[in-house]
């Protein structure tokens, strides 16, 4: 390994820390050098995984000395590079010092409530207060509080600027990582702040509620409106009947929340701690992705039997957001089918209370998502019919965990139980792999090489279909008129803008195109447990823990579930039927912003990004 970064990183100098000799590279960071050599420095603003080291909350700090120079100089180690002969000391005193009075400065404005934080006890800053011993803060003011603002104007994303650190960790995520470019730094000094562009709010902006920017926050300043009273309420009324529905990606990115490994399935304890919650019906959106599978292969093959092409995925909110937002013009080409959650919500208000004979204007329908998308997705217009929403509440997967532990239930101590429900619970591999990039347009090529040849696919796991790259690309042979079908598929929100780029220019040429907003797909969603100093650290184990539920499923196919071919036969009469198309399917509105870029816009954020202090 040593021999891989000598090769790799550069010419060798040779440097001190805390007086041991060590190796370092040209052009390195007296950061990165320390990591290597096992040598803690403390970080907040800093994110190795993004490429992100503004040093603006100058905690990383250590005296330097470099040859020519007399003296002890402070620098911050994320943005300091090595040198020949430099002397680095990263406990001293001074050092120590320093960082204390930065925390200070960082908490003068910062709301100290922590109690009632929801990052409470999984804070960044907590985690440095303690690191340099802060016992009081000299600076802090109330009023400078009270000048900063909350915006909770969005169904979905709270920002809370009192408890804006400025690390700009989220205008970073926002910018070069999803190319959405949302998060705009406003002001000067003590009155700057992540804001939005133009001024907007949260609602009326560009955000297109990934919620990644949330997952890169180190404080509570950005995170979802939590609705976890709304399903206390609900669970403790009599006559609600509750059903609660999880996504693929929850069951393998849950459980270490609870202290089990990365990508354990939990799949049985989820069942059981909703049980001891008190849900009424426990079913799984699995088995709605089944269904979306049915009817998103059934539109394509009509589709490319009139001649259209390319047609887009629709099962991602923030995708659905970001092409209203970003390109209304290729609205046309989305897949009109409702995603898993919301054909979950339908079928449970219609099919279920038919079945088990239950009254539907009893029924609420709770989901658990990866997404914090899932929430502004409830509330959209055209999913729901006179006045009774598909989905009545979403808790992201943060909230799931913060409502079992309100509750007083001991999910790593759950016993693992099963779905019991034979309507809405049954669900193939297919399903399972919707989790993760890759997995819907797999899942969708086994059923529609069905539909048209009759016959199965006899290899189903296709591994060009499988790697992590932002863009991929496949070809399929169905034969019988169709031929070779041509289909991509893309997560993260910075390469699809340009495959859609080139879909408008006529220079990439699909028939099929997956879209997941969040790098990594559902497994990496916006409302995913947070992992401290670290972005997607454990995307590749969850993914891996889904292709292994499809691996060893009994039933692979979505055509194969034999409670969606009940479905079709008992009360959709078949995929993309009259009645499908009216509870499942949608349609999306023109929801672009004009927002012109004048160059005192652009001059003054060029200034406020580099300006020193």
């Amino acid at each position: 390994m040593d021999t891989l970064i000598a090769e790799t990183a550069g010419t060798p100098v040779n440097v001190t820390i805390d007086g041991q000799p060590v190796i370092a590279y040209a052009e390195e960071t007296i950061l990165t050098c320390a990591r290597r050599h096992k040598v803690n420095i403390p970080t907040l603003c800093e994110m190795h995984d993004i490429d992100h080291a503004p040093g603006t909350c100058r905690v990383c700090l250590a005296e330097i000395r470099t040859p020519g120079r007399d003296g002890l100089q402070m620098a911050t180690t994320c943005n300091t590079p090595v040198c020949e002969g430099m002397e680095i000391l990263t406990h001293t005193k001074r050092v120590r010092d320093m960082q204390r009075l930065q925390v200070e400065l960082l908490l003068a404005d910062h709301d100290q409530d922590c109690a009632t934080c929801v990052r409470h006890g999984n804070c960044e800053l907590q985690d440095i207060a303690h690191f340099v011993g802060l016992r009081t803060n000299r600076f802090f003011r109330p009023e400078r509080i009270a000048s900063r603002g909350i915006d909770d104007s969005s169904p979905a994303l709270i920002r809370d600027m009192t408890k804006c650190i400025r690390c700009r960790r989220c205008v970073a995520i926002c910018r070069e990582g999803q190319a959405v470019d949302a998060l705009v730094v406003t002001g000067s000094g003590q009155s700057a702040a992540v804001g939005l562009h133009y001024g907007t709010s949260q609602k009326d902006s560009t955000c297109i509620t990934c919620g990644q920017c949330v997952l890169v926050c180190p404080t509570g300043a950005l995170g979802e409106r939590d609705e976890t009273d709304l399903v206390l309420d609900m669970l403790y009324d009599p006559e609600i009947i509750t059903v609660f529905q999880f996504a693929p990606a929850v069951r393998v990115g849950f459980g270490e929340e609870f202290g089990l490994p990365p990508g354990t399935n939990v799949e049985g304890q989820i069942i059981s701690a909703l049980r001891t919650l008190g849900a009424d019906i426990v079913l799984d959106t699995n088995f709605a992705a089944d269904v979306v599978i049915m009817e998103e292969a059934t539109e394509l093959l009509r589709r490319l039997g009139q001649g259209k092409k390319p047609t887009f995925t629709s099962c991602c909110p923030a995708w659905i957001n970001f092409a209203e937002r970003h390109y209304p013009d290729i609205l046309p080409l989305l897949s009109s089918t409702k995603s898993p959650q919301q054909c979950l919500g339908k079928i449970a208000k219609t099919y279920l209370p038919e079945r088990m004979g239950l009254d539907p204007a009893r029924i609420r329908v709770v989901s658990i998502m990866p997404c914090i998308a899932k929430k502004d997705e409830r509330v959209r217009e055209q999913l729901g019919e006179n006045g009774v929403r598909e989905i009545d509440v979403v808790l992201t997967t943060r909230e799931f965990a913060r409502l079992l532990r309100r509750q007083g239930i001991d999910f790593a101590a759950l016993p693992s139980s099963t779905f019991d429900n034979p309507y809405m619970t049954a669900y193939s591999g297919a399903g399972a792999i919707f989790g993760t990039t890759g997995g819907v347009m797999e899942a969708a090529v086994r059923t529609m090489y069905k539909v048209v040849t009759g016959e199965e696919l006899a290899k189903i796991e296709l591994d060009q279909l499988r790697g992590f790259e932002g863009v991929r690309s496949a070809t399929v042979d169905v034969g019988n008129g169709i031929g070779v079908v041509k289909i991509a598929m893309c997560h993260g929100l910075k390469p699809t803008r340009e495959l859609v780029e080139a879909v408008r220019a006529g220079t990439a040429d699909f028939d099929f195109i997956e879209i997941m907003a969040c790098p990594g797909g559902c497994v990496d969603g916006g409302g995913n447990l947070r992992s401290k100093k670290a972005y997607m650290p454990n995307a590749m184990k969850r993914r891996e823990s889904l292709f292994a539920i499809d691996h060893v499923a009994r039933v692979r196919q979505s055509h194969n579930n034999p409670q969606v071919q009940a479905l079709y036969r008992d009360f959709l009469e078949q995929p993309y039927s009259e009645k499908a198309h009216h509870l499942l399917h949608t349609y999306y509105t023109d929801r672009h912003l004009d927002m012109v870029r004048t160059v005192k816009d652009i001059w003054q954020e060029i200034t406020m990004s580099t300006m020193i202090y």
